[in-house]
């Protein structure tokens, strides 16, 4: 809650859009939850917490590396792309980048390479987002965050490793 309240105090004095706000905030608990889900995801169907740490460190890895943060996307090679959009961790670096910058038109940035250079141009050219994108990565994350429940759900009810 102090967090929020944070958050709040910081965009009421940069004066931010309600909008931007509001979208930071779901991703930020999208995230969470996400990411609380996909734990619940590797230890739910497997026999043990070994077995869950191993499952857990190969997926968590792979969706940090591929996720848009150490290798931008438009530097992947092709053949790896569908890892990227196949990243819950992409999405949630896209849509808080696009979100909080991407509509940035009268801010420059000085690029070593190109000078002077507008926002929302460089964050395009240099990672390819698009702010045009982010409702589309809005409705992804709640479909990532339904996929892992269900899945955890259904983990739950139908795998059971308990033995009587």
């Amino acid at each position: 809650m102090l967090h929020l309240f944070r958050s709040s105090i910081f965009y009421d004095w940069i004066q931010l859009e309600s909008g931007e706000v509001f979208v930071l905030l779901l991703l930020h608990i999208h995230v969470f939850y996400l990411l609380l889900n996909v734990w619940n995801d590797g230890g739910c169907p497997t026999p043990g917490h070994q077995i869950a740490a191993i499952v857990m460190s190969f997926f968590m890895s792979f969706w940090n590396l591929f996720s848009g943060f150490l290798i931008a996307r438009p530097l992947l090679p092709i053949w790896w792309r569908w890892y990227y959009w196949g990243s819950p961790i992409a999405w949630t670096i896209y849509g808080v980048i696009t979100s909080q910058f991407g509509d940035l038109k009268t801010t420059f940035i000085e690029t070593p390479t190109q000078g002077p250079q507008r926002l929302d141009l460089f964050i395009q050219q240099t990672w390819g987002y698009d702010h045009d994108f982010l409702i589309p990565v809005v409705f992804a994350h709640v479909g990532w965050v339904l996929l892992f429940f269900f899945v955890f759900a259904y983990g739950i009810k139908y795998l059971n490793f308990q033995r009587r």
